[in-house]
């Protein structure tokens, strides 16, 4: 890298740097609740349920589906799936924001196309689509009379007499089960920019992921009519604004757009499925395909690059499969031609010169999520769409009317929050609910100083509590292919240990932080992330504490780590753990 890209990505990310992290978003919760209202539930007078059950599963996006089609591959039946939401879909079920669609090809992200036989209609797959598809899998594997939706988790607590877990919800749901496996995954917990005055708005205002469609009108995939007279304010330009822009673009009045870092933008190049070669793939198709994928983003370069789409093309040299010097430095060579590229591109597509300086991303590739639009970048050729850069500083405050951007006041009618999902937050704030273990311990407690985990699935002291998340585990570019992973072997943990109770010990939680901490790469990896414009990839970059050195992913590829906890439970002896020395009751 050279110096000047060197000096001006340092620039840059000192724009951006604040001493609160993390704690500079907001709950949706007090003066702000009504940002979390579910536009979208469906009526649902029903009576609780109390009832007892082999395990209960909290959530029910990708991740809890996945665990429970594979509980039932495992020969096990009983089992309840507890959300928040009105229906099955987590992310999917949220985000129905115009323009939303999946950044990872369909024929890799939709798990179980085999078993389904479903034909997914584009490369990359509208929200809409994917939403339907999550009802598929429902009824397809029979989930829906497991369910139990718009049941918000009030308690989650050991009960050592019974050697069960007794959980309860908002609803009055009681369920006593064997096993608990948290699968809320971690994109569903809204956050809103801690700006001063977002309570003082006295327009309409609404979060990305509970779209106000009786407002603008339209659909995820209509027109937005009732916007041809308004003026409308965006805040955010991370991988939901990129999405969202255009299609505001196209029905505004004006639109602003208010950005603190621009993202990197890639082609998107979408386009139908070919039905007939879909239709041609031989059985296993989709493992391979799914493997291969992770492979090359992973920076492995396997021969064949089955996908072969813009980010198997972007990433192949990824950072993390880089171990001696000479593969750092290509590593680092490669990025800067990458970002380069997609500064480039901004000024192919915007004209003005001015706005095309301001979107352009000065930091590495893997800072923040790559993005992906064919119309994004072109939005901003309309006369009705103005960026207005914050330089790095984010909105400075809300009035009863208006956003205010170093001093300068746009009015606005609407303004709506593309500020995303919380991400590296642990389950315990990511979904509501703290549970209780033996003694009476909470999890924040055990938490205290940061994740103590066994594989980032088992911990001490929370006997039959499964984790599956990304808090010392790990995660690749496509959520689906690592939650698959962990849902299969949470589902074989069950079923070998379904008769004990399962923990991790004290020490092999002390253990497992020292096999994320023990690799070739680790500083090298610290040294680029440390490096980076602030953003929840690297904690936003808050200053590093206890928590926060325990807060790591597994270093290696989501395929190396899936081999090590496979290995680890073939063998039978569950090395690290404590079981009950007989069968409960």
């Amino acid at each position: 890298m050279s110096k000047e890209i060197e000096t001006r990505y340092e620039a840059e990310r000192r724009k951006r740097l604040r001493p609160d992290g993390k704690d500079q978003y907001r709950d949706l919760a007090g003066d702000l609740a009504r940002f979390d209202h579910d536009p979208y539930a469906p009526a649902d007078e029903r009576a609780p349920v109390v009832v007892e059950t082999e395990v209960a599963i909290v959530g029910a996006g990708f991740s809890g589906m996945m665990t429970a089609v594979n509980l039932i591959k495992q020969g096990i039946e009983d089992f309840y799936l507890v959300d928040k939401a009105g229906d099955f879909g987590g992310t999917w079920y949220w985000n129905r924001y115009p323009g939303c669609m999946c950044d990872v090809e369909s024929y890799c992200y939709l798990p179980f196309l085999e078993e389904t036989g479903y034909v997914p209609t584009e490369r990359y797959a509208k929200a809409a689509e994917i939403f339907g598809y999550c009802q598929l899998l429902g009824r397809r594997f029979d989930l829906y009379r497991r369910a139990l939706f718009g049941a918000r988790v009030n308690e989650v607590t050991w009960d050592e007499a019974a050697q069960r877990w007794q959980l309860t919800t908002a609803r009055g749901d009681r369920l006593s089960a064997r096993f608990v496996a948290l699968s809320g995954g971690f994109l569903h917990k809204a956050k809103l920019p801690g700006v001063p005055g977002i309570e003082d708005f006295r327009g309409t205002a609404f979060h990305t992921s509970r779209w106000d469609y009786r407002y603008t009108g339209g659909s995820n995939t209509e027109p937005m009519e009732r916007l041809r007279n308004k003026r409308v304010g965006i805040v955010g330009t991370g991988a939901t604004g990129i999405q969202v822009v255009p299609a505001l673009a196209r029905t505004a009045g004006e639109l602003f757009v208010f950005q603190r870092t621009p993202s990197a933008v890639a082609a998107r190049n979408n386009h139908p499925t070919d039905v007939e070669w879909f239709r041609s793939l031989p059985p296993g198709w989709q493992a391979e395909r799914v493997r291969n994928f992770t492979e090359v983003v992973s920076g492995l370069k396997p021969e064949r690059n089955l996908v072969d789409d813009e980010w198997t093309r972007l990433l192949w040299d990824h950072p993390h499969a880089a171990r001696t010097p000479e593969q750092q430095e290509a590593s680092l060579d490669h990025d800067v031609a990458v970002m380069q590229e997609l500064r480039a591109r901004v000024d192919q597509i915007v004209t003005d010169p001015d706005t095309a300086a301001k979107l352009k991303p000065w930091y590495a590739k893997m800072c923040k999520r790559l993005c992906y639009h064919d119309e994004y970048l072109q939005s901003f050729n309309r006369p009705n769409v103005h960026l207005v850069d914050t330089e790095g500083k984010g909105v400075e405050r809300i009035t009863e009317d208006s956003v205010v951007v170093a001093g300068v006041h746009y009015p606005v009618d609407c303004l709506i929050f593309a500020s995303g999902f919380e991400v590296g937050t642990d389950p315990i704030h990511g979904m509501g609910f703290d549970p209780r273990g033996r003694e009476g311990i909470r999890l924040s407690e055990h938490w205290a100083k940061g994740p103590r985990t066994l594989h980032g699935v088992l911990i001490n002291k929370f006997p039959n509590l499964l984790l599956i998340g990304i808090a010392q585990s790990a995660a690749t570019v496509n959520n689906t292919h690592f939650l698959g992973n962990a849902a299969d072997h949470c589902a074989r943990l069950i079923r070998t240990c379904r008769r004990t109770t399962i923990e991790a010990t004290a020490q092999a939680e002390e253990d497992w932080l020292s096999v994320l901490y023990d690799t070739p790469a680790l500083r090298f990896l610290a040294d680029y992330y440390r490096k980076c414009t602030p953003g929840y990839i690297t904690g936003e970059q808050a200053p590093h504490d206890a928590s926060s050195a325990r807060r790591l992913m597994y270093p290696g590829t989501v395929l190396d780590y899936a081999a090590l906890v496979t290995e680890w439970l073939d063998a039978g002896d569950f090395a690290g753990t404590i079981r009950s020395p007989e069968e409960t009751s």
